[in-house]
């Protein structure tokens, strides 16, 4: 099973590292299937997190939004999950017409709770692609008990994320 996952200590790190791994995978002639997570900074709002998130489907978009304004003092989940599901069903179309590597910006409650990317990156791995998604400690658990605690944990560093993805794309 080649699964591998990242997690940046610091707020939109593995987002910014995924994308940035993402670009340059793609520049090297890498298929990929998958999302990344692009976060837009809204500067002084009334809600607790200030940033809008969107996906870009790999390989070249489009762009989905999937946060949603939930209003003044709200302290739920703003993830859309209409939204989210969507973006699995590009990814899914995308995966399909070949790829070399699936990324997932997270494995998120989502995913931990069966929905979401969760059987998309099984069909990869069922289909021997490598798989590389973003983590947080809130899903750690779960995603461990998903991958049979079989996935590789990568330092959360370009070097690092890069390697790994060509040599299991190589593979």
């Amino acid at each position: 099973m080649k699964i591998a996952f990242t997690m940046a200590a610091e707020r939109g790190g593995t987002d910014l590292l995924l994308a940035t791994v993402a670009q340059k995978l793609s520049s090297q002639g890498l298929r990929l299937a998958g999302t990344v997570q692009v976060n837009t900074e809204r500067g002084d709002t009334c809600e607790a997190r200030p940033c809008d998130m969107d996906v870009l489907l790999l390989p070249d978009g489009p762009r989905i939004r999937i946060s949603q304004s939930l209003g003044m003092h709200s302290k739920g989940c703003r993830l859309d999950p209409t939204a989210l599901e969507s973006a699995v069903g590009y990814a899914e179309v995308a995966l399909a017409a070949g790829a070399d590597c699936l990324l997932v910006n997270k494995f998120g409650r989502h995913e931990a709770e069966g929905r979401g990317f969760r059987n998309l990156i099984a069909e990869a791995l069922a289909q021997g692609i490598p798989v590389l998604v973003g983590l947080n400690a809130l899903n750690e658990a779960a995603f461990a008990a998903f991958t049979d605690g079989m996935a590789v944990a990568l330092d959360p560093s370009e070097e690092a994320v890069m390697q790994w993805v060509l040599e299991a794309a190589r593979q």
